[in-house]
């Protein structure tokens, strides 16, 4: 197993896509909020640079469609792992044709492409925390128990738990991974108790940094040659205790990511993009 800790945060890929003027009136979400799009679209673009410029991933910049006013949050089309990628049967009827791109650049870039096609199941990416050990997957308003058990299926090489979500729209809504065997939480009560069921379900001991916003508690980890343990995390403007608690990991290179509007339709940092370690073509 410590091997496969060995890669965990590895990734050479980013899979994202543009912010559609759409987002502003037509993107679900839980409150009610205004949308300035220009800043959205300039937040994006921030992070998209970030990832390409100064991590130096092979990033994939795929078109908005303002038919899909969603569509910037890619994460929850697809769950890749390893060489595999699982295109999966968004919650909200009106995202299920985000997929379609997706899959198409996820098979051009010759991953194994395994569909989703129940039409009882549900799951959304955003919902899917994979620890370098093991997923687990928030049951919510978008995940359902058949997705989750699809996923478990063509990820057989890892346990697979459910996680009720009560509060917030997806599971990665109130955490994520801050490295190998850091889980970074939500101070709030349904955030807390959703960390107790994954430490009980797991045969893995898992640390936990709790930072006081949820939304704050969403960041994206990895591990790359030459800069070693990164983190973006959410900017001191955004969350400022919550920052502060980030500037005790000494070893890392921290990236504060600002992601104000699209926070305002439910979308973290993760939801932004799909990552992967794809292993050089033979």
């Amino acid at each position: 197993m410590a091997g496969l800790m060995a890669d965990f945060g590895h990734y050479t890929h980013a899979i994202v896509r543009g912010v559609p003027a759409s987002l502003a009136k037509d993107a679900l979400r839980i409150v009610q909020a205004d949308i300035d799009v220009v800043k959205a679209q300039r937040e994006h673009e921030a992070y998209v640079e970030v990832l390409k410029t100064r991590l130096g991933l092979e990033v994939v910049e795929l078109p908005a469609d303002e038919s899909l006013p969603d569509c910037v949050f890619v994460e929850d089309a697809a769950v890749v792992c390893g060489d595999t990628a699982l295109i999966t049967r968004p919650g909200a009827e009106s995202r299920r044709r985000e997929t379609e791109l997706m899959k198409k650049t996820l098979k051009d870039l010759n991953l194994k492409i395994v569909e989703m096609t129940d039409e009882t199941a549900t799951l959304d990416g955003g919902d899917v925390l994979f620890t370098g050990r093991e997923f687990f997957v928030g049951l919510s308003k978008r995940t359902n128990q058949r997705g989750a058990e699809i996923l478990a299926d063509v990820f057989k090489d890892y346990a697979v738990s459910t996680v009720p979500v009560v509060q917030g729209l997806h599971l990665k809504s109130f955490c994520s991974m801050g490295g190998p065997g850091l889980i970074v939480i939500g101070s709030s009560e349904p955030a807390q108790k959703a960390l107790k069921i994954m430490q009980q379900m797991s045969d893995h001991r898992y640390d936990k940094l709790t930072v006081p916003d949820d939304f704050g508690a969403n960041c994206i980890y990895m591990n790359l040659p030459n800069k070693g343990h990164v983190l973006l995390h959410p900017t001191a403007e955004q969350f400022p205790e919550s920052a502060k608690v980030f500037e005790k990991l000494k070893d890392y290179m921290l990236i504060p990511v600002c992601n104000m509007e699209k926070v305002k339709v439910d979308g973290a940092l993760t939801c932004c993009s799909v990552l992967f370690n794809k292993k050089a073509d033979i």
